[in-house]
């Protein structure tokens, strides 16, 4: 009559790891890192007093 105490304690556990499991599952997946480029700074007065007006943007890659 010993192994009772053992299976019911087997039986929690695998029910915590199920329990675990399904809530992993159900969790929303981490949003995805954005790789875009940041958008370019205007040109400032001084700047463009001293390099003169910057350059055409170059043309697009599609």
């Amino acid at each position: 009559m010993q192994s009772a105490p053992i299976s019911s304690a087997v039986r929690i556990t695998l029910a915590a790891l199920v329990a675990a499991s399904l809530a992993a599952c159900a969790s929303a997946p981490a949003a995805q890192p954005d790789f875009s480029p940041p958008p370019r700074r205007p040109v400032d007065a001084k700047t463009q007093l001293e390099y003169g007006n910057p350059p055409a943007p170059p043309p697009g890659r599609y």
